[in-house]
This record gives structure tokens, sequence and C-alpha cells, in this order.
């Protein structure tokens, strides 16, 4: 699913965000990447879906080679990963099924499939009877399940997520928890970074440590591994 070899990201100040980084996450994983803020967790993450080109090594996404891929090539490559962010990037101005409907919209699939996808998508997330509602008319929580929605809503084999429980109350991020465990369960590959330490530690998945721009551990049933 995801291989990165003798992977490096050095920016034009200077900067070492990733250093020498080897790395495999397989189909259908649940994997958190944690370590300090700065250590290259949103960098690395970047590299999956092709916002970052690394400076050296490959990167691998389902066998294709992201380091060869022509610009064309990229909307197709983001179709089959979801992409969910701590501070939610939703248009205002369109309601919870407008949303979620624009990322099928814009890949051109018919308007009765838009329908009944987005209410489906929307079912599963628990949104429902929020259909309607703008973005500023939801609580944090009920965003970020909009937010999930709209990453899942094209069946993606890769979910990345940025911090996704950072600006919510304990109780809203386990319910935004169950949403991506049960996803992984129908076979979704989850890649998740986070400073959430109790959820890591409960959930003993596999926890791949970042510091410095290097992996520091990689552990199949892992525990955060730092002080709160």
């Amino acid at each position: 699913m995801i291989q990165l070899k003798n992977v490096s990201k050095i920016y034009p100040n200077g900067a070492k965000a990733l250093i020498d980084v080897n790395l495999t996450i397989g189909k259908g994983d649940f994997v958190f990447l944690v370590g300090p803020s700065g250590a290259g967790k949103s960098t690395l993450i970047k590299l999956f879906y092709r916002d970052e080109i690394p400076t050296r090594g490959q990167v691998h996404i389902n066998s294709k080679n992201l380091i060869r891929m022509k610009e064309r090539e990229v909307p197709y490559l983001r179709r089959t990963i979801g992409v969910i962010f701590q501070d939610f990037k939703l248009l205002p101005n369109k309601t919870v099924l407008e949303n979620v409907a624009f990322a099928l919209e814009v890949i051109g699939v018919s308007r009765k499939e838009i329908q009944l996808r987005t209410r489906a998508t929307l079912e599963l997330v628990g949104l429902a009877n929020k259909e309607k509602s703008y973005p500023h008319e939801l609580s944090g929580g009920e965003q970020q399940r909009v937010c999930v929605a709209r990453a899942i809503i094209n069946n993606p084999a890769l979910l990345v997520a940025d911090e996704p429980t950072g600006n919510l109350d304990p109780e809203t991020a386990w319910g935004i928890m169950d949403l991506l465990y049960n996803i992984n369960k129908r076979g979704t590959t989850v890649v998740m970074a986070t400073h959430a330490r109790a959820i890591v530690n409960k959930m003993q998945k596999r926890v791949i440590a970042i510091e410095n721009g290097r992996v520091a551990r990689d552990e199949i049933k892992g525990g955060y591994g730092y002080d709160a």
C-alpha cells in the first residue's frame, strides 16, 4: 500500500523535515504517527497524497511511483485517498450535503449517483438529519464528521488524518475514532498523525514515532510513549 525508501525532505531554507525514512504500511493497516510538534509527521502525511515531494528517495502508493508521476495524474491518485484535516476546511456557503457531494461533483459523477452516495455516507457518519445545515450551525464534532464523510465518499483505499481530534473534547474525539475504526474494519488503510495520548494507548494499534525527521520507533501494538 505505502512504501517509502530512503526519503528525505529538506526545505529551501535548509530545514530538514524528514531524514532517510524507510517505511512500509500494508493494505488494511491502522497506523498512528506520533512524536513532538515539528518532528515531521505532517510532512510525511503530505507525501502520501503528493502535496509534498521528497528531496531524495522514493514514495510508492498502491504500486504507483509518486516521484515519476506526471502532474496530470495527481488528481487521479487523490481520488483513491481520503484526507481529514484538523481545521475541517469545509466550504462555509455550502450545506452539509453540498460539502460532501462536492467531492463527487468535481469528478463528474451523475446527479442521481451523487444523491444516493452522499445520503448513504451521511447516514454512516450519523449526520443524516443535518444535511441541510451549514458548517457554522454545527458543533466541532459534527463538522469533523462532515470532513470524514467527504474523505470517504469515494471509498478510498487510503485515509490519512492529520490531528483529526485535536480541536475536539474527549467524548467527541472518541466518536470520531469509532468512525475511523469502523472505516478501517471495512478494509480502508488508515494513517493518523496525533498527539492524543489516551486514544493511542487505548486502541493499541501500530505506532510509528517520528523524532527530528527520523523513524524513532515502530511498534505493532504500541503506546503513545511521551508525557502528556
